[in-house]
């Protein structure tokens, strides 16, 4: 591979220019395809056998690839396989919301190698800190790590960091991460690079990458639990808006919810109303059904529905599709992702519910699909987030 140099357009670049852009492409491919020859790995990238050769030694010497073993099957000594060193690099993806932190870390390569759940009930306004520390330090103790061999940490909170005073909005219920200094407290406090980024949207960059929306350029996730909220995808980029308040739905008035007068401080809305996890228990008590959480009250409806009664979950499925009703009006979306608890829990008869009523209310009709990705979505697109960012301090720093 070759490249024009900064300055004059067809003038070949420097050798180390160049230098870095195959490395750069090798390490790429090495992430996507798994273990390679180096002869794989100059068919690949167009490099001769000795460029290729002086790649890979340059690479293993700086700790970023490492052998694995030789080619099997063929006649004669079997060629030496190389991948990316797992160590070269550790990140931290973190899920925060008022009841615990949950934390994963994960090696260079995207394999989880540790994973953390600290509840924090009771959470007061002062020590977020000192918790998200404790919480990360568990994490990767438990991975045999220290936490300097981070190289980035992605939280996920509920809300959005408002660019204008680097304060966080929109989640009240969430106390002691309101400090217009907040990621430097963090950054600080840790030692390490911290970013902080919008939950749901999190749950979006998890579908984008490994989920659903892999190769989806205009779609929508739609995220129901406790609270409801939305992430806005537009031309494979999340739409934050002006405040960083794109995406936050549950505010939204809706039809046959109770208008909500002052929306900042009640900290909900009319879609909140109606299709929030309150809402939610409040319909399956109507009919009969009694759980601990709105989930496990879904859930249940959902094997109701199977036996052919499927009021609660079509009375659901209109309040999730009245609220969507009104975003894909504005947005078009290719797709709608319906994610969180209470999806998962209504599982496909909810989602060809919604599939339905949707029809009917919108004129835009875009698929929809329930999230795929397991485990935790926002974990999964903290890391995600982090390795991106961890991957191109390290890819190109060697």
């Amino acid at each position: 591979m070759t490249a024009a140099g900064n300055g004059n357009p067809g003038q070949p670049g420097t050798p180390s220019l160049l230098r870095a852009i195959n490395d750069r492409a090798a390490l790429e491919l090495l992430l996507e395809q798994g273990p390679l020859s180096r002869s794989q790995l100059g068919g690949l990238t167009g490099l001769s056998k000795p460029t290729a050769s002086q790649l890979l030694a340059r690479l293993e010497s700086a700790g970023l690839v490492v052998p694995v073993g030789t080619t099997a099957g063929r006649p004669g000594p079997g060629a030496q396989l190389y991948e990316i060193n797992p160590e070269a690099a550790f990140v931290a993806g973190l899920d925060v919301n008022p009841a615990r932190i949950r934390v994963a870390i994960a090696d260079i390569t995207g394999q989880v190698v540790a994973e953390h759940r600290q509840p924090t009930p009771g959470r007061q306004a002062s020590g977020t800190v000192e918790r998200v520390r404790e919480a990360v330090d568990a994490a990767v103790s438990a991975a045999g790590l220290q936490r300097q061999a981070l190289r980035q940490i992605v939280i996920g909170t509920p809300g959005a960091l408002d660019a204008t005073t680097g304060k966080l909005r929109y989640a009240p219920h969430l106390p002691g991460w309101h400090s217009s200094r907040l990621l430097e407290e963090l950054a600080e406090g840790l030692g390490v690079p911290v970013a902080l980024e919008n939950d749901v949207n999190l749950a979006a960059v998890a579908e984008q990458r490994v989920g659903q929306a892999v190769g989806v350029a205009d779609f929508v996730l739609l995220w129901v639990e406790d609270g409801i909220g939305a992430a806005i995808v537009l031309g494979g980029k999340l739409h934050r808006g002006h405040t960083g308040g794109a995406g936050e739905v549950g505010y939204m008035p809706l039809p046959g919810a109770p208008v909500v007068k002052n929306v900042r401080r009640e900290n909900a809305g009319g879609f909140q109303q109606l299709a929030g996890a309150p809402a939610v228990l409040a319909l399956a008590r109507e009919h009969g059904i009694t759980a601990r959480t709105a989930a496990e009250a879904v859930g249940r409806a959902a094997e109701a529905a199977e036996q052919g009664d499927d009021r609660v979950l079509a009375v659901l499925a209109h309040r999730l599709a009245t609220g969507l009703a009104a975003i894909v009006a504005v947005v078009d979306p290719e797709l709608v992702l319906l994610s969180g608890d209470i999806p998962q829990a209504g599982g496909e008869r909810l989602r060809a519910l919604v599939q339905e009523e949707l029809t009917g209310l919108a004129v835009p009709r875009p698929r929809l699909l329930i999230s795929s990705v397991q485990g935790s979505p926002v974990v999964v697109g903290a890391l995600q987030s982090a390795l991106s960012t961890a991957r191109e301090r390290v890819f190109t720093t060697h």
